[in-house]
């Protein structure tokens, strides 16, 4: 249903470093760098992460998140190690998530910029 998603940050360089190092365990490398933008995916570009004058302000209550699929619980594992690495918070380590259903197992961290993501794999 939703072919990419664009954020914007306040400093294109440090969210390169965290993203490369973040998404790359789940499969996920940058394939367009630019001074001014970055494209995330593994065929085609799904997450853009873009300068911005006036990025959205964190907000934990807002709700808003991204929810990136993990290859494995190893992969989550990784995102959320490379997350803490990488200059980012914790939001809640890897582990089962029975209340978000069945083998539903995820970690969850905020970039440096203050965007809530998640690395997700099912299980069984």
């Amino acid at each position: 249903m939703i072919d990419h998603v664009s954020i914007g940050v306040a400093d294109v360089a440090r969210a390169k470093r965290f993203y490369d190092a973040v998404l790359a365990p789940l499969g996920y490398a940058c394939l367009s760098d630019s001074p001014s933008s970055l494209g995330y995916g593994r065929e085609r570009v799904a997450l853009w992460v873009n300068a911005a004058e006036r990025p959205v302000q964190p907000d934990m209550a807002s709700g808003l998140h991204f929810c990136f699929a993990a290859p494995s619980r190893e992969g989550v594992h990784a995102f959320h190690a490379a997350a803490l690495g990488a200059g980012g918070g914790d939001n809640g380590p890897a582990g089962l998530r029975a209340d978000y259903g069945d083998g539903y197992f995820a970690a969850f961290a905020i970039d440096p910029d203050g965007y809530r993501i998640e690395a997700y794999c099912q299980e069984g």
